[in-house]
């Protein structure tokens, strides 16, 4: 694997993280529910998913999963599950309105550890995630690649998408006053709600559809 195909690889696989997502929209609702702290452990959930899911398909395993249809197809229901959940969540605090006078300043470990828990599991339970690890990365690589390499590239897309995360919650942060707003907080809340759902109705349309 050369130099210039690593960074054709880079630059593929940011195009692909700026996209956004489920991961993007968990993450923009913990930074608003729990603040910088609680965001930035949202992020660092995704990526340790990215990277136990890229670690998974470098040893071989993602394949067999991808392989066991049961498994790999209770793996999806799981995500659409989740994201519909996480959705539903979004929705009924827009529809209720009601949020802590300190914007959810005064955070906990606990409160990092939920963060940290609802990006690896709307990640982990992704299966275009595994796909992409199994299906794109092989691209960028020899005829006969080693362990390494396909780990460099899974790693490094998992960084990519910590760096995005992170810059993603500092925006946040830093428009924190505005975002604090009661009318603000309800209709991106909404928002994320129905994004959340909406993803999480894709990959069940999407399923059913294979399905029949």
């Amino acid at each position: 694997m050369s130099w210039a195909t690593y960074g054709s690889f880079l630059l593929f696989a940011a195009v692909l993280t700026v996209v956004p997502g489920p991961d993007f929209a968990v993450v923009t609702r913990n930074a608003l529910a729990g603040g910088r702290r609680r965001g930035l452990w949202a992020g660092v959930g995704v990526s340790s998913s990215n990277a136990v899911q890229g670690v998974v398909a470098a040893v071989g395993l993602g394949a067999l999963i991808v392989a066991a249809q049961p498994v790999f197809t209770a793996i999806k229901w799981a995500g659409i599950a989740y994201l519909l959940w996480l959705g539903a969540q979004a929705l009924r605090s827009a529809w209720r309105g009601e949020y802590p006078p300190d914007g959810g300043a005064g955070e906990d470990r606990g409160a990092a550890l939920a963060g940290w828990r609802q990006g690896f599991l709307s990640n982990i339970t992704n299966p275009k995630v595994l796909v992409f690890y199994l299906a794109v990365l092989p691209q960028f690589l020899p005829a006969d690649p080693r362990l390494w390499q396909l780990a460099v590239l899974a790693l490094s897309h998992a960084v990519l998408g910590l760096a995005y995360l992170a810059l993603l919650v500092t925006v946040v942060h830093r428009a924190r006053r505005v975002l604090r707003r009661r009318p603000v907080r309800r209709a991106l809340d909404a928002a994320t709600g129905v994004a959340l759902v909406g993803f999480g109705a894709a990959l069940g349309r999407e399923q059913l559809v294979r399905s029949a």
